[in-house]
C-alpha cells in the first residue's frame, strides 16, 4: 500500500525559498496524490488529490483557474502573485473552493517545483512499509540529517547539478545555494573556478569530501562536498555550505557515510527499492528468515570476519500520534545509517518494533572499544533521547543472532530503570541478570513468596525499609541515611516488618530471595 503525503509533508520538504501557504481552509493534512499543470487556454484537468500548478496565469487572471481546480477535488493550487494587491482576491477564490492556495516565488521555474514534488511523492511511494523493514526515508529527510549532522545547509544534486532534494534552513543563505535551489546557474565565474581547480572531477572520481573556501566577492560561503557513487558510476553529489557558525568537527566524517547512504536512494530513484530490499536482508537475518552468511555476500562482506549488533530505542514515551511516531523512527533510523556506512560501506540498519538495529559486519579485531565510541555518537547526533545496547562482537556473521540477543538482553535491562546512554553487557552484566530474573518472577506468581506479596501490598514502607536494610548487608547506618530517617527507627521498621510477613532474617536464604522480590516494580 502506497504510503499517504500530506500537504504538510510536501511543505516541510520544499520550505523557503519556493512556497508558501496563504490559505488552508481544510488544513494541512489532506493528502497530495500527484502534481499536475493547468494552464488558461486548456480545460483543466484535475483529479482529487492533485497539487495543481497554475501556469501562465499570474495574480488575479488565476482566480478561475483555482474555481475549477477546486470543483474537481484538487487539493492545493500554486500560483506566482505580481503583487500583494492581488492576495485578497485570491484568496477569498481558494478558501471558497477549500482548497489550499501556495504563492509561489516570482523567480522559481515551475519545471523545478514540479520535478522537486514528484520526488517527494515518489520517494514515499517507492517508502510504502514491505515486509519487516521500514525506509529509512527519503531525499528531503536525508538532506534534513545531515544538515543536523554536519551543522551546514544541504543540497543533494544529480550528475547535471539538478538539485533533487535539500534542507531546510532559518541561517542565511548564499547566491548560489538560492540559485540552485530555483533551478538556476550558479555565478560564472564561480563556477569555472570549480572546474579549474578539478572539483568536479575529484567528486566523480572519489570518495574524498572537497573543501572549497569562501569567496566573499562573489557572496559564496565556505562549502564542503562528496560525491555519491554506486559500483565505482558517479550518481550526483551533496553539498554542505556554512552557515552563520562553523560546520561540526566531524562534518567531513558524516558526509562520507551520507553519500554511501545517498547512492541507496539513487541507484533506484525515484524507487527505494533498493533501500528496502537491504533493509528487508537485516530484518530477515536477525529473524532468523535468511542466512547471515548469504546476506554478506549479497552485500560484500566478509562472512568469516567479526561482527556485531547494536540495538537503539527511544529513552521517552512514544508519541500518540502515528505520524509523529513515523518522523521520529525514520530520523533516528537515518542518523543511525548515516553513521554506520561512514564506519563501514557494508553496515545494514532496519526497524523491528519499536527498536532500530545496525548490523557492523567487517569489523577489526579488538575492534570493541572503536564500536562503543561509534555508538556514543550516533546517540549523541540522535534527534530524539534514545539508548543503545551494544552486543557482543561475533568471530564471523554465522553467529550474529548471538549478538543481537544480547544487545535485546542489555536494551531491555536498561529499559527496566537502568540510567544510561550506551552500555555493553560486560558494563552491567549483574543488572542484566537481575533484571531478567525480575521478569521471570513477575511473570510466574508461583515463583513469589506471598508473605513478601502481603507485605509490599498492605505496608510499604516497611518493604521499602526492609529493602534497604537487605541492600546495606544488615549495616543499619548508611540504610537509615539513604532513606533520611533515624537508625533506631530503621532498626524497628526492620524488626517490624519481619514480624508482619513472618519471616526469619535470620536465614540467608530468606535474606537473598526477600532482596530479590521487593524489587519487583509496584503493582506486581
Amino acid at each position: 500500500m502506497d504510503k499517504i503525503v500530506s500537504l504538510r509533508q510536501i511543505l516541510i520538504a520544499l520550505g523557503d525559498p519556493l512556497v508558501e501557504v496563504e490559505v488552508a481552509p481544510d488544513g494541512l493534512e489532506g493528502e497530495i496524490t500527484d502534481v499536475v499543470v493547468i494552464e488558461p487556454d486548456d480545460p483543466p484537468e484535475v483529479r482529487p488529490g492533485d497539487l495543481a500548478l497554475v501556469i501562465g496565469a499570474r495574480g488575479r487572471a488565476a482566480v478561475p483557474l483555482i474555481r475549477a481546480a477546486g470543483r474537481q477535488g484538487a487539493a492545493a493550487a500554486a500560483v506566482k502573485v505580481e503583487s500583494d494587491s492581488a492576495l485578497p482576491l485570491l484568496r477569498s477564490a481558494a478558501t471558497d473552493a477549500g482548497i489550499a492556495l501556495l504563492a509561489v516565488a516570482p523567480d522559481v521555474r515551475w519545471e523545478q517545483l514540479a520535478t522537486l514534488v514528484r520526488g517527494v511523492l515518489e520517494s514515499a511511494r517507492g517508502a510504502a512499509d514491505e515486509d519487516a523493514g521500514e525506509t529509512l526515508g527519503d531525499l528531503f529527510s536525508l538532506a534534513q540529517t545531515i544538515a543536523e549532522l554536519t551543522g551546514g545547509i544541504v543540497s543533494i544534486e544529480d550528475t547535471a547539478s539538478r538539485v533533487l532534494a535539500y534542507s531546510r534552513s532559518d541561517d542565511e543563505v548564499d547566491e548560489l545555494r538560492r540559485l540552485s535551489i530555483l533551478g538556476r546557474q550558479g555565478p560564472a565565474p564561480y563556477l569555472a573556478m570549480l572546474h579549474e581547480w578539478g572539483v568536479y572531477r575529484r567528486l566523480r572520481a572519489t570518495e574524498e569530501v572537497v573543501r572549497i573556501e569562501e569567496r566573499p566577492d562573489l557572496g559564496i560561503r565556505t562549502r564542503l562536498a562528496v560525491g555519491v557513487h554506486a559500483g565505482g558510476r558517479p550518481l550526483g553529489s551533496i553539498w554542505v555550505q556554512q552557515g552563520a557558525t562553523p560546520l561540526a568537527e566531524r562534518a567531513e566524517q558524516a558526509l562520507v557515510g551520507a553519500a554511501r547512504v545517498a547512492a541507496l536512494h539513487l541507484v533506484r530513484q525515484p524507487s527505494a527499492a533498493g533501500t528496502r530490499f537491504r533493509e528487508n536482508l537485516l530484518a530477515g537475518m536477525l529473524d532468523g528468515r535468511s542466512d547471515p552468511v548469504s546476506v554478506a555476500r549479497q552485500i560484500g562482506a566478509d562472512p568469516a570476519k567479526p561482527a556485531a549488533v547494536v540495538a537503539f530505542a527511544p529513552r521517552e514515551a512514544e508519541p500518540a500520534d502515528r505520524t509523529e511516531l513515523e518522523l521520529r523512527r525514520a530520523a533516528l533510523a537515518a542518523v543511525i545509517s548515516v553513521h554506520a556506512a561512514a564506519y563501514r560501506r557494508s553496515a545494514l540498519v532496519t526497524q523491528l518494533g519499536d527498536r532500530t538495529y545496525a548490523f557492523l559486519p567487517d569489523l577489526p579485531p579488538n575492534g570493541e572499544p572503536a564500536l562503543l565510541e561509534l555508538t556514543r555518537e550516533m546517540v549523541a547526533a540522535a534527534r530524539t533521547r534514545v539508548r543503545a545496547a551494544v552486543g557482543c562482537v561475533v568471530a564471523g556473521v554465522e553467529d550474529v543472532g548471538v549478538s543481537r540477543q544480547e544487545a535485546d538482553r542489555v536494551l531491555d535491562a536498561m529499559a527496566r530503570g537502568l540510567d544510561l546512554e550506551v552500555a555493553t553487557l560486560a558494563d552491567v552484566r549483574s543488572q542484566v541478570l537481575v533484571s531478567e530474573t525480575l521478569a521471570m518472577l513477575a511473570e510466574q506468581p508461583r515463583l513469589r513468596d506471598p508473605r513478601l506479596t502481603a507485605l509490599r501490598s498492605r505496608h510499604p514502607d516497611l518493604a521499602v525499609s526492609l529493602l534497604a536494610y537487605l541492600d546495606a548487608l544488615g549495616d543499619v547506618r548508611p540504610a537509615a541515611a539513604r532513606l533520611h530517617v533515624h537508625p533506631n527507627t530503621l532498626r524497628y521498621r526492620v524488626r517490624r516488618a519481619a514480624e508482619v510477613a513472618g519471616i526469619d532474617l535470620g536465614d540467608p536464604l530468606v535474606r537473598l530471595f526477600a532482596s530479590l522480590q521487593l524489587r519487583l516494580p509496584p503493582g506486581v
